[in-house]
């Protein structure tokens, strides 16, 4: 028992004095390393933010986040509960907006396409009521009732949307309610507003109900323009709209030519002549296969035989060409911008081959190429993604830049601690650059001038005695050759060779690129260089060699303070706890 508990206390003051050497040397090289590099000031890398301050007790004694929440409701819908406040408590706390941005308010395009659809409802379906006998007595009040519904929203739109409009003027956007009314009434777009809303229905009580005097309800067209400029903004793929449009104009165009061929059969007289409708079958669907066949200029019609009919037919063959052709060149516009893209990367593509083909480059290289430029497109959208920011102010680049890439380049251990304004500055000079599989991002023993961040893809990082051997992977958000970018000396060497292990997508960031920011930035500068030492003084330090496990493993030295008491009492002869101690480390030292 004796011996164990001598063995015990050996062992805890052999462990005690070892910590405490231990300390004296990472002293002794803070120390040195602060006279060597005077830039150095304290171990801090970034100050500490002051703590918060505590919130202050409301007046009733009770914090803010001790009040207690409001009372939760529920509405049970089909098999579901859902929770949220009742719909009538909601809408009567609704204020309306005192002014409405045109360009970015979505509840003001939603309001556009009620406009739209009335205005619709009146450009369709007043020539149908005027030429086909579809409005009857038995069904007037149906058409009366959504006639004066499209004209409560056209009142609306005048009384409730257009005055609450911002504008520009000066530079500055104008949100005075008074100001925003008075634009409006100057504007042109009011006249043609009061203009659609002509009351023309008193001749009803007069005419009858002739829906010819509803034709001024075409006139909001102003509004569908609008409508289509504000939808293309928000649309991801606004070109499928604009076929869609065009293609609506075609038919409008062939809908008002129909309506057109039955007032003339009418007129002449249903059957009389083999060139009016004969009055047989759907009226409308007869008059539209006439109206296609004529605009078109299909052919194979029954030949006019009064006056009235040559003339007829003569203008619609004059505007049918008229008209057909400006569809096509409109289409083509469309889909010519829609694959402006499509056409300009195929143009790249094509010069390059024709290239490598002149200068006989091997195969394999032109079907890299040819990867690239797939992956590239298909993955982007685009060949540099730079083009398109070229034209943008540099406040704007930067906020873009910020949603793309701050994320990422903010979790950079290199870079914690930096000014945020050089965190900015440098995601500017970010350049995105696609490898292919098996691609060398970096080979070993070259000077590194770059720091990479991998935006989508994996790298693997190679090494061992043929260079093959995979040490690690490298996934989307980690970033590789950072050092480098501080190293001093004419650059620092690459360690191992870095392959893309797919198709990956990596951020560069140049060396002259960081030096240019960091000449307006001292501070981060000192921090940068004294977070680069460290990382190449961790990466050079020797790494102990495995070897063949001990089966008692060996012994630290015993510090030289403990010897010179030990040997300062056995000098005296003393048998006590310390000479027990000498005796046992002998032991210990004979068994190793």
């Amino acid at each position: 028992r004796i011996g164990s508990a001598s063995s015990l206390s050996s062992t805890i003051i052999n462990t005690r004095l070892q910590e405490l050497v231990r300390l004296f040397k990472e002293r002794t090289e803070k120390v040195k390393e602060k006279l060597i590099d005077p830039d150095v000031t304290s171990d801090d890398e970034s100050p500490v933010a002051s703590p918060a301050a505590a919130p202050l007790p409301a007046p009733g004694g009770e914090l803010e986040g001790d009040k207690p929440l409001e009372d939760d409701h529920y509405c049970e819908m089909l098999c579901c509960t859902f929770k949220h406040r009742p719909w009538l408590d909601r809408l009567k706390s609704y204020q309306f907006p005192s002014s409405i941005d045109p360009l970015t308010n979505l509840m003001y395009v939603l309001w556009l396409f009620f406009v739209v659809m009335a205005w619709n409802w009146n450009c369709w379906l007043i020539p149908v009521r005027w030429a086909f006998p579809y409005q009857t007595p038995a069904n007037i009040h149906y058409w009366l009732l959504m006639d004066y519904l499209c004209d409560l929203i056209y009142l609306l739109d005048i009384l409730i949307f257009q005055t609450r409009l911002q504008f520009v003027q000066g530079g500055d956007i104008i949100t005075d309610k008074k100001a925003m009314k008075e634009n409006y009434l100057r504007s042109q777009r009011f006249k043609m507003d009061v203009l659609c809303l002509l009351p023309l229905d008193f001749f009803y009580f007069k005419v009858g109900v002739n829906p010819l005097l509803r034709f001024p309800r075409c006139l909001k067209y102003m509004a569908f323009f609008e409508f289509n400029n504000r939808l293309e903004a928000i649309l991801t793929k606004a070109y499928i709209y604009r076929v869609i449009r065009t293609t609506a104009y075609l038919l409008y165009s062939l809908h008002v030519n129909s309506c057109l061929y039955y007032w003339a059969s009418a007129y002449e007289g249903l059957g009389s002549t083999t060139w009016v409708y004969d009055g047989e079958g759907n009226s409308y669907i007869r008059c539209y296969y006439w109206a296609v066949k004529t605009l078109i200029t299909i052919g194979g019609l029954p030949d006019p035989k009064t006056l009235f009919e040559i003339v007829f037919q003569l203008l619609n063959y004059f505007t049918g060409v008229f008209a057909f052709s400006v569809m096509i060149g409109q289409m083509r516009d469309v889909v010519g911008a829609a694959t402006a893209g499509q056409t300009y990367y195929r143009s790249c593509m094509d010069s390059t081959i024709k290239y490598m083909n002149f200068y006989k480059i091997p195969r394999t290289v032109q079907n890299r190429v040819k990867t690239w430029y797939e992956y590239t497109w298909h993955s982007q959208g685009m060949l540099d993604e730079s083009e398109l920011l070229v034209q943008l102010p540099d406040k704007m680049r930067l906020d873009i830049a910020i949603d793309v890439n701050y994320n990422i380049v903010s979790k950079v251990a290199l870079f914690q601690g930096c000014d945020r304004q050089m965190i900015f500055d440098m995601l500017k000079r970010l350049r995105s650059v696609v490898y292919l599989p098996n691609d060398y991002v970096c080979k070993k023993g070259e000077i590194g001038r770059e720091m990479y961040i991998i935006q989508a893809g994996q790298v693997q990082v190679l090494g061992g005695p043929d260079g093959k051997s995979v040490l690690v992977t490298l996934k989307a958000g980690s970033v590789f050759g950072e050092i480098s970018l501080l190293a001093a000396g004419g650059g620092n060497r690459r360690t191992a060779n870095v392959v893309a292990h797919g198709f990956a997508n990596l951020f560069i960031l140049e060396k002259k690129d960081l030096n240019e920011i960091l000449v307006h930035y001292p501070e981060s500068q000192k921090l940068l260089r004294k977070k680069a030492k460290k990382m190449l003084k961790s990466n050079n330090k020797p790494k102990d060699e495995k070897g063949d496990p001990l089966i008692i493993p060996p012994k630290a030295d015993t510090p030289k303070l403990f010897k010179a008491v030990l040997a300062a009492r056995g000098r005296t002869g003393g048998q006590g706890a310390l000479g027990r101690l000498r005796w046992r480390l002998k032991e210990l030292k004979a068994m190793q």
